[in-house]
């Protein structure tokens, strides 16, 4: 009788000890979050480069900053990096990458590093002002070319300072780790997104730099008589990760909405744009923007390369200098915070990463467009007669004569619980976001453009075939079928590290 006891013992211990460890370890999991932001607003002098011709910065109306989320789920730790630049290369997001993972440890795989391609920014690129083939002054750089391992020798001045200052805001982030909670949802704005491409009637509004004529053309004239309708779709949806403290304080907000930059900046000022503005107006909204340490909002550039705030069919409104873009930030930011009110956050999800380079051709000039810019540069005086920027492209045509021929582009996805962020070096259309958001395995998905570099203008191949802007050889660098390649590259690794 008395080994009944014992036993019973030793049964309950079998039955119940197994699902007490399994609590005990489910209580154990912490996840740990931080958010910073640090200053890279530019000294006054140096070229802001958003324009086709470049200007002098003799103004800062609004600093420029990155911001960093640093998340840890225990076993693996990602950070998350939002810089305001119109498009951070290769080299520079190398270098800083490098100098995080030698202060921090970070793995350079576990680092998201994006620009918000705000156009009232200073260059990140090797810039410098040179005369081009026909006399003319303009900008030079490696932008969407040559790719290798960066130094800080090799560094210029500006692109150094940003390399420094990202990693080391990634290293105050992690510095602020704190057991946090995570949510996410989503709204949607489709009054502020329009497509910039549009099919006309009239040949002479269709022509290219290279002597032929496209089917579509990038920002016509408002409300002009030929006008017939957009060449691709928007994606109005802003898809939001909020991370809060364990007693509810707001850590961060990161966000991403498929919009270029909005503009109505002067001339020569340096501006964050509605990045920056959007950044400020939600912390507000959160009744976080007097705390400490400091609530971050972080607002990605999503799909944007077709896309911006142009309403072609309408006149254009009288705006002062600002205007819309506090006007855009404040309707993205209320349906961000309206959305925000909806949201459950969890003590905890898991992190999960890939990244993958992949081999794509660079386009390269045919011989009739070398033979023709040939032809322009021997008569340099003369004012374009087929199309206003024909000298232009001229130059840049010789340029790519020496590009290489392919290049490594780095790819990344991210899981945030159910949650995967797709990324691309490039300013991809919103065609083939919305294409990611459809065929990825995750519950809630979104892709953030000029990430871990910046190789131009990204069209599928369908927009290939209308011409435009995007396409023209010099702004657009990959070859035609880049963006199928990518995509199939994006899907497999997402589905690597689907929530099984």
């Amino acid at each position: 009788m008395k080994l009944l006891p014992l036993v019973l013992v030793l049964i309950f211990s079998g039955l119940v000890a197994p699902v007490l460890a399994a609590e005990s370890a489910a209580e154990a999991r912490v996840l740990r979050a931080g958010a910073a932001v640090g200053d890279i607003t530019p000294d006054l002098g140096q070229m802001i480069v958003g324009d086709w011709v470049p200007t002098p910065a003799k103004h800062i109306h609004d600093p420029l900053q990155v911001r960093v989320l640093v998340l840890d789920d225990g076993t693996k730790r990602l950070a998350i990096v939002v810089c305001d630049n119109v498009g951070l290369p290769r080299e520079v997001c190398d270098e800083a990458k490098r100098l995080t993972q030698k202060a921090t440890g970070l793995d350079r795989a576990h680092v998201l590093i994006s620009s918000t391609h705000t156009h009232s920014g200073v260059s990140a690129d090797q810039v410098r002002l040179t005369r081009d083939t026909f006399g003319r002054t303009e900008t030079r750089g490696v932008a969407g070319g040559e790719v290798g391992s960066a130094s800080e020798g090799r560094l210029a001045g500006y692109q150094q300072f940003i390399a420094r200052r990202v990693a080391d805001t990634v290293q105050r982030a992690i510095n602020q780790l704190e057991p946090a909670r995570i949510g996410w949802g989503s709204g949607r704005e489709p009054s502020q997104v329009f497509n910039r491409r549009w099919f006309m009637d009239d040949e002479k509004e269709r022509r290219n730099p290279f002597g032929g004529v496209d089917a579509v053309r990038m920002n016509p004239a408002r409300m002009a008589p030929t006008l017939v309708k957009p060449a691709g779709p928007t994606d109005p949806e802003i898809v939001f990760i909020s991370v809060q403290a364990k007693n509810g304080r707001p850590l961060a907000v990161l966000a991403a909405y498929s919009l270029h930059y909005v503009g109505g900046v002067p001339a020569g000022v340096v501006s964050a744009d509605y990045f920056g503005a959007f950044a400020t107006r939600l912390g507000e909204l959160l009744g976080a923007d007097r705390q400490d340490p400091p609530f971050v909002g972080l607002m990605a550039n999503g799909t944007s390369g077709d896309v911006n705030n142009i309403n072609f069919r309408e006149k254009a409104p009288v705006r002062a200098p600002f205007e819309q873009i506090r006007r855009v930030a404040n309707l993205v930011a209320a349906e961000v915070y309206r959305s925000y009110q909806t949201v459950e956050h969890r003590d905890w999800v898991s992190l999960d990463v890939r990244y993958e380079e992949q081999i794509v051709a660079m386009r390269r000039p045919t011989d009739e467009m070398l033979t023709r810019a040939r032809e322009l540069a021997k008569r340099p005086a003369n004012p374009p007669g087929w199309q206003r920027h024909e000298l232009n492209y001229a130059s840049r045509v010789l340029q790519r004569a020496a590009a290489p021929e392919s290049v490594a582009l780095p790819l990344q996805v991210f899981r945030i619980g159910e949650v995967g962020i797709m990324t691309v070096p490039a300013e991809t259309f919103a065609e083939m976001g919305l294409d990611l958001k459809a065929r990825a395995p995750f519950a809630k998905a979104f892709t953030i453009s000029l990430a871990n570099g910046a190789y131009g203008y990204l069209p599928t191949a369908a927009q290939h075939r209308l011409g435009g802007y995007e396409t023209w050889l010099g702004t657009n660098v990959l070859e035609i079928d880049a963006a199928t390649k990518i995509t199939d590259v994006l899907l497999r690794m997402a589905g690597e590290i689907k929530l099984k």
